[in-house]
């Protein structure tokens, strides 16, 4: 009771000290001050609205490294660097300065023509095992690229091949490989799965199974070589393959075909 009394006897007072300020707010701007404002990071906060942003910082950049880590002469590391006269990173070794360069490789084959089919292996090792892919690889020192091809030929379908002519070089800058695929003909109708193949087969051109095949490479050649057939004029083509960095080797939208020749 003395505590009601009293605020009562202090209203008159309150009242005088209220009309000498402004009018009240509404009730909803009144509360207003009673929410917290979000707190903001010190390097925020201290910037006004008008104050222009912090630029980003600059990305640290990506230091390239050789694929020749150590110098084959010497057995030393290597260092990326321009050698005088030169105008790209090479790797140069840090003990004997012998410059190394990283050359593409050369994939050779054959497109083994059989009775209007072609032969076919699939793969008994990665990378695309179980894909299945012309006759084919990495081109040996000391052999011509057709003895390259027809050798390939025989360790992964058996086949001894002759060879006919060439059909196709196919560069591919991404993964620095270039193919040249020959056209063959078997000596005689014999063949059988190498050690680097599951099988091997003859299929008719309409039933290539291009959704199983390995490489792009041998995708856009069995594509020139059917479009050749039908127009009853086959060709000897070139053409850069691009390929789409990340994109895996047998991904039908994994690149695009540039500079495409045909003679």
């Amino acid at each position: 009771m003395l505590l009601l009394r009293s605020n009562h006897l202090l209203l008159p007072h309150a009242a005088r000290l209220l009309a000498r300020r402004a009018s009240p707010l509404p009730r909803a701007a009144a509360a207003a001050p009673r929410l917290r404002p979000l707190r903001m990071s010190t390097s925020n906060s201290s910037a006004s609205a008008s104050s222009p942003a912090a630029p980003s910082p600059t990305p640290v950049a990506t230091v390239p490294k050789s694929r020749i880590p150590f110098c084959p002469a010497c057995g030393s590391p290597t260092k990326l660097a321009v050698p005088d006269g030169d105008e790209k990173m090479r790797a140069v070794c840090s003990s004997c300065g012998r410059v190394h360069y990283e050359n593409p490789k050369m994939v050779v084959g054959c497109l083994v023509e059989h009775d209007n089919k072609v032969l076919l292996c699939r793969r008994k090792i990665e990378p695309a095992y179980g894909l299945w892919t012309l006759p084919a690889g990495y081109l040996e020192v000391g052999e011509s690229a057709a003895e390259g091809a027809s050798r390939e030929t025989l360790e992964e379908a058996c086949a001894d091949v002759e060879i006919v002519s060439p059909f196709a070089q196919l560069d591919i800058p991404l993964i620095g490989q270039s193919y040249i695929i020959f056209r063959a003909k078997m000596k005689s109708p014999n063949f059988s799965p190498g050690a680097e193949s599951l099988e091997c087969a003859l299929f008719a051109l309409d039933d290539i199974p291009f959704d199983s095949l390995a490489f792009s490479s041998i995708i856009v050649t069995l594509r020139m070589y059917i479009e050749d057939v039908k127009s009853g004029n086959i060709k000897f083509h070139y053409c850069t393959i691009n390929k789409r960095i990340g994109a895996g080797p047998s991904d039908l939208r994994s690149f695009d075909i540039d500079n495409h020749l045909a003679v």
